[in-house]
């Protein structure tokens, strides 16, 4: 397969995925989850939204869950720019390719700007966010799976080829990616641009929804601790799959669901991928080690569910697997 070559001077300079905005029926439920169980630190609540960070963070906010009597959504996906300059850059750049965008006010934000991707998903672009300390040598902290910094976030789309071409034509690399066998399609791309495996992932499906949003944390004890501390506090029932390792990624990974049904993913384990001239990695569709190289399979739930994005209608995916490959890759997860 012919992949293009990565675009090393973009139109403007993203620099890591930052934040994620849900919402939440119940902001008490969803702070003993995220705090009490898994470990992340409280930045700030108020009557209408908890703002939430890992211990390494600088930036206020890793996600905020905004209280909200509807069905749980995501109502933004967030990036970080270099500098304000670059705000403006992207401003200029979708303006130029009649993408609408506008500027919001978001708390604890510098300047926001918000506009639609290429697979449909709502995004945010800021350069600056208010400095908080860093915990991240603060051990007596450390609890749950002592989540350190956001990583990134896998979205279901329904057009992959048009999501793969809106953000590597941004800069963004392809690390590894899944095509069906002997053929061109892709089906999933891990794109990224602080170096490491991702910080976008878009798998094939309908969508566009996010599946799910990821943090790391410092060592594999820390994935047992979390599974640990959700049985004894009686959140055993939101563990979703794992603990395993994804043969994409290499990553060690537990996945949890929030009292909203929202999925969170705790992994260790990453590499690098800085240099411009290392291929991406290639696997089949039918290679069901690119899921998982061991540990417990996946629930239906995991391939199929995932959260809408706020007054986003999902769509049937473009691509669709041959009847007889996905009920062979599925017997082999289950």
């Amino acid at each position: 397969m012919t992949l293009p070559p990565p675009v090393l001077d973009p139109p403007f300079n993203i620099t890591r995925v930052s934040h994620v905005i849900l919402t939440g029926r119940d902001l008490d439920a969803s702070q003993r989850f995220y705090s009490d169980v898994l470990g992340l630190v409280v930045s700030d609540r108020d009557k209408d939204a908890l703002y939430l960070r890992g211990l390494e963070e600088a930036g206020h906010h890793s996600l905020v869950i905004r209280k909200s009597p509807d069905a749980p959504v995501c109502r933004a996906i967030g990036f970080r720019v270099l500098t304000e300059t670059d705000l403006e850059k992207a401003k200029e750049w979708l303006d130029r390719r009649g993408i609408a965008s506008q500027w919001i006010e978001a708390a604890y934000q510098g300047r926001t700007l918000r506009f639609t991707d290429g697979s449909g998903s709502p995004i945010e672009l800021c350069a600056r966010m208010d400095i908080v300390p860093r915990l991240m040598q603060s051990f007596d902290r450390f609890h749950g799976g002592s989540p350190q910094h956001l990583d990134h976030v896998q979205v279901a789309a329904s057009d992959i080829q048009r999501a793969f071409d809106f953000y590597t034509a941004l800069g963004f690399r392809l690390t590894e990616y899944t095509a069906r066998d002997n053929t061109d399609e892709l089906w999933g791309v891990w794109l990224q641009r602080k170096g490491n495996p991702h910080d976008i992932v878009f798998s094939n499906g309908r969508g566009p929804r996010l599946h799910h949003f990821a943090y790391t944390v410092p060592e594999v004890r820390d994935l047992i601790h979390a599974c640990d501390v959700a049985a004894s506090l009686g959140y055993a029932s939101r563990m979703e799959r794992g603990p395993g390792r994804h043969g994409i990624g290499n990553a060690l990974f537990v996945y949890f669901r929030d009292p909203d049904g929202h999925r969170i993913e705790l992994f260790n384990t990453h590499y690098q991928a800085i240099d411009p001239d290392v291929p991406p990695i290639r696997w089949d569709l039918t290679n069901t080690s690119r899921s998982q190289l061991w540990g417990l399979p996946a629930t239906r739930a995991w391939f199929f569910e995932a959260t809408e994005f706020e007054g986003v209608e999902p769509a049937e995916p473009l691509l669709k697997a041959d009847p007889v490959t996905l009920e062979a890759f599925l017997a082999n997860q289950f």
